[in-house]
């Protein structure tokens, strides 16, 4: 019987195109979500769902090749951890969607432009990615960019949730079911922040 041999490195595991292909996902389910915002595209959620789990498959697939493989292009706890920023940022999409449909809320134009910044951030860490491996200078100026979504989603966020609770019209019901749908998509954006700051550690690191 064949001794399976866990480092095997007959085919070298490329978590660079690994890497590019989970925030591929990411950047594709808020593409999708700001899409179907004014619609009310039921079909689009859907379709966020799928990618959700497709984006679990890809991180499931990495950590098996990082748990088989000896030598990374850069370090294992970056590859790592960066996964898993990636990931964060996809879930909070998959809660949000799940939240505007069970808590039955309307759109409204904070919620959408909240979803707009998302949607660019995520292909700031899609394009760095990309970038990543032969062109570091240039990925690390996308790297920034993402950062940057960062910083204005947080000052939409705090507008946000002052005009909810300062709407006199809107129920204590409602404004707590926009917190917290607000709290995902500000999470999501701290989440491009940590991994913006990890793609540019590597490039320090790897300079």
């Amino acid at each position: 019987m064949k001794k399976l041999n866990l480092f095997n490195t007959n085919k070298k595991a490329d978590f660079y195109s690994l890497l590019i292909e989970h925030s591929q996902k990411v950047y594709d389910a808020y593409h999708i979500m700001y899409r179907s915002m004014d619609k009310n595209d039921n079909e689009g959620f859907e379709r966020i769902f799928f990618l959700e789990r497709e984006a679990d498959d890809l991180r499931r697939i990495l950590i098996e090749k990082l748990n088989k493989t000896l030598i990374t292009p850069f370090d294992r706890e970056d590859v790592f951890t960066l996964s898993r920023s990636v990931d964060d940022i996809i879930d909070a999409a998959k809660s949000t969607v799940e939240e505007i449909s069970v808590f039955r809320v309307s759109v409204t134009e904070d919620l959408k432009e909240m979803i707009s910044i998302l949607e660019r951030g995520t292909l700031e860490i899609l394009d760095s990615l990309k970038n990543l491996k032969n062109h570091p200078e240039v990925a690390l100026e996308h790297a920034k960019r993402a950062k940057a979504t960062e910083n204005e989603m947080n000052h939409l966020y705090l507008k946000s949730i002052a005009n909810i609770f300062d709407n006199k019209d809107n129920t204590p019901s409602y404004m707590m079911k926009m917190r917290e749908i607000y709290r995902h998509l500000n999470r999501s954006a701290d989440r491009c922040d940590e991994a913006a700051n990890i793609i540019s550690d590597i490039i320090i690191k790897t300079g």
